[in-house]
């Protein structure tokens, strides 16, 4: 064994000194493991001496390293970051506090910066704090559509209509990450892995809107489990025709969101994985974030870049399952969900564009969201670029046509967005929505419906018009309520967004 060591060893070193067993390496086998002295690079030109790079080479990578990684860090956490940012901004608008419920008791209208909200809907909005409150109660009403995310936006699960109460109200218990205390029975039991939690809840107005916000302020309550025998009453904060932001922001500032996310939840929320990408540009659980000047500039630039990187993945789409109408090239309509898929993952692997496509431009995440049955819930077709597949010109007119006989249970309706806040376009329209349900909606005579979008309304067709503003783009969604088959299997289809000549 001694003698084996020793030829061992004394053949290494004759590799080192550039002996025969050297001679035996070919020289394309040497050029794939070494760097010549001068590399012309993206970032530059770079410097070695026999493959030691120069001190000035090193901090070029290592900017270039700290810039990707913070890109990559911005990417991975948008779903996150918005969370915080809906959080935030409601607490600023007055709804702070698990048992205080952001209300928006008249319909949610193009003040408040809500990234693709709609104008349709009676939203109703909490946030839990487990390592303050405890295991918390959530009492729902009936007739409600609801769900349950964590603090990174993932679902934890549903409540109402697709919940376990099946729509007849219930009782729900929010236990904390790690709970190991006493459970007691007559609730359904949700286990977030942390402990800021988004309640978003959907009250029908199909009956009106009276009756939707009466149901939710007289019967959905939110309390701590140790105060059951005498809960504090829940309080409704009307958020209706409130100017306020809940879109995250693009900036420094994003990452100092995130280190406060990071900060709040338990270590084992997200994986060591995520947490080591994290960890890499300087946000560590239990230390500050205070990067240095260079950091922070370095974090900026992956920020603009984070933001350019999401505006390209939505408006120019490169993976599969994102077109509504995958066979025809020239269709622009497609799914904020590719391929149906609400958690993003397939095959064993995270879809990481997918998963930047929702986040950038929509907020909370269901299975139900993707779960299209005929006659019930809802579907969703986004127009991000015109019939040419370019931007919308606001200061140019567009028709959108809908064939006859659109094929919806309940009503259909169109959305205006602007591409900057990714939240309802702030025009002379309060509620920048027509569709079925609109006063002064013309239908044509075959039965089809026309759709406008410019800065001043055709002649006669005020009704059938979306007000937009020259000087900036827009996008629109396409709400099926109650889809029918025709929509589902496609035989059914929306024209492209044209140009009026």
């Amino acid at each position: 064994m001694k003698r084996l060591t020793t030829l061992v060893v004394l053949g290494a070193l004759a590799v080192i000194a550039g002996g025969p067993a050297l001679a035996q390496v070919s020289p394309q086998a040497l050029q794939s493991i070494s760097i010549p002295n001068k590399v012309e690079t993206p970032i530059g030109p770079l410097d070695f001496f026999d493959g030691v790079p120069s001190r000035a080479t090193a901090e070029k990578v290592y900017d270039n390293l700290d810039r990707m990684r913070g890109t990559g860090v911005f990417l991975d956490n948008v779903g996150a970051v918005s969370m915080y940012s809906v959080r935030t901004g409601l607490a600023d608008a007055g709804a702070k506090g698990a048992n205080r419920i952001a209300l928006f008791a008249q319909l949610m209208d193009s003040q408040t910066l809500v990234v693709t909200a709609n104008t349709s809907t009676l939203y109703a909005y909490t946030y839990t704090d487990l390592a303050q409150d405890g295991p918390t109660v959530i009492e729902i009403p009936p007739g409600m559509l609801g769900f349950l995310d964590d603090a990174w936006q993932r679902f934890v699960g549903n409540m109402g209509v697709t919940g376990p109460d099946k729509g007849k109200g219930g009782k729900y218990l929010v236990l904390p990450p790690g709970y190991t205390g006493k459970v007691p029975s007559g609730y359904f039991l949700l286990k977030p892995t942390t402990n800021r939690n988004f309640l978003f809840l959907r009250g029908s107005i199909k009956n009106g809107l009276k009756p939707a916000v009466d149901n939710i302020t007289s019967k959905l309550k939110v309390y701590p489990l140790k105060n059951v025998a005498k809960p504090a009453p829940t309080e409704f904060v009307d958020m209706s025709g409130k100017a306020f932001n809940t879109v995250f922001p693009s900036d420094f500032s994003y990452f100092e969101n995130l280190n406060q996310i990071v900060q709040e939840e338990p270590i084992d929320a997200i994986s060591p994985e995520v947490r080591g990408a994290i960890a890499a540009i300087g946000i560590v659980k239990g230390q500050p974030f205070a990067p240095d000047a260079r950091m922070k500039k370095l974090l900026t630039e992956a920020a603009m870049l984070g933001n350019a990187t999401s505006r390209s993945i939505t408006y120019h789409p490169r993976f599969a399952g994102v077109k509504i109408y995958p066979d025809d090239p020239k269709s622009v309509w497609s799914t904020a969900f590719a391929n149906k898929n609400t958690s993003f993952e397939a095959n064993g692997a995270m879809g990481l564009d997918a998963r930047v496509l929702y986040y950038f431009n929509a907020g909370g995440v269901t299975p139900a969201m993707a779960a299209t049955r005929a006659g019930e819930g809802s579907d969703y077709a986004l127009a991000v670029l015109d019939a040419n597949q370019q931007a919308f010109d606001g200061s140019k007119a567009y028709k959108l046509h809908l064939p006859p006989n659109v094929p919806v249970n309940d009503f259909w309706a169109v959305t205006i967005y602007d591409t900057q806040t990714r939240s309802q376009l702030q025009t002379g329209q309060k509620f920048p929505t027509i569709g079925s349900q609109t006063e002064g909606m013309k239908k044509n005579a075959d039965g089809s419906y026309d759709v406008y979008f410019a800065p001043k309304a055709p002649k006669g067709m005020e009704g059938n018009w979306l007000q937009t503003v020259p000087g900036k783009s827009w996008f629109t969604i396409l709400r099926m309520y109650g889809p029918l088959q025709p929509w589902i299997d496609k035989t059914w289809r929306p024209s492209e967004i044209e140009l009026v000549k």
